[in-house]
């Protein structure tokens, strides 16, 4: 599979973009298996979100020759390991959403 056997629909669903993503890592090459190591991709990833986010806040500071990072696409990079995962737990994200969202709408939420 190369990367002109797939595209990603003009509005994905949920199931889409997990779709997409598991044909993506398979065209490219990248770990489809690898559970922990996975894992250890995401949290980087979501480390470089963070740092994004940081050094775009007016009281953020980066250290000279720095640039702010780019929110929109760390977020990206974030989405794309989190439909990973979920493929290989064979999760549907939609499906846990929901059935997450309706525990949490029995829950009490108290604001400290």
């Amino acid at each position: 599979m190369n990367n002109q056997d797939f595209d990603l629909k003009e509005k994905p669903t949920l199931a889409d973009l997990q779709e997409y993503v598991a044909k993506m890592k398979l065209a490219r090459g990248f770990n489809t298996t690898d559970k922990p190591y996975e894992c250890m991709l995401f949290a980087e990833e979501c480390g470089e979100l963070i740092s994004a986010i940081r050094k775009n806040m007016q009281q953020g500071s980066i250290g000279s020759g720095s640039v702010p990072g780019n929110v929109k696409l760390e977020l990206a990079d974030v989405l794309i390991y989190l439909c990973s995962l979920a493929n290989m737990h064979g999760i549907s994200l939609e499906e846990a959403f929901r059935e997450k969202e309706e525990i949490n709408k029995k829950r009490v939420w108290k604001r400290l």
